[in-house]
């Protein structure tokens, strides 16, 4: 299988939640299982549906997290330098707005847009991959074509 990059707070925030789900969460819906049971009727018991579908949930949630981390590469960002590759913080200009923004590229399952962590896969960060400072970058977007220049890369 193919390995999935990721840095190292990435593969933190990862082994965190999962540690969570299973010495917290499974145990306290195991409880609510058992304690739905104890009401009788399991065909009409809705807090025992409802149980049931939130431990399919955790269950579900726990194998995609260990199979992510079994396949993790994970990259030190601070050992990289040069043109844009995964882990770089780049500030980049809208050429028509002239609006900053700042981005780092990262792993699929670590990516949050709003926090300015770009999933490697997006379409911005595969037209920002091999760009070096100074490079101005057409990106193709389901909302149309944006340019940006690459103002400064920085590897941390």
């Amino acid at each position: 299988m193919e390995k999935i990059p990721m840095t190292r707070a990435g593969h933190s925030a990862l082994e965190t939640e999962l540690k969570h789900l299973k010495s917290v969460e499974r145990p306290a819906i195991i409880k609510a299982i058992a304690e739905a049971r104890e009401h009788g009727d399991l065909s009409e018991n809705a807090e025992y549906h409802s149980a049931k579908e939130k431990q399919s949930f955790i269950e579900g949630r726990i194998k995609e997290l260990e199979g992510a981390i079994s396949l993790a590469d994970v990259i030190d960002p601070a050992k990289l330098s040069g043109a844009i590759k995964f882990g770089a913080l780049i500030t980049l200009v809208d050429e028509d707005t002239d609006e900053e923004k700042t981005y780092q590229i990262v792993g699929e399952y670590e990516a949050k847009i709003e926090k300015g962590l770009l999933n490697i896969k997006s379409p911005i960060a595969r037209a920002l991959i091999g760009k070096e400072e100074g490079d101005s970058v057409l990106v193709r977007t389901p909302g149309g074509e944006k340019s940006y220049e690459v103002l400064k890369i920085v590897y941390a």
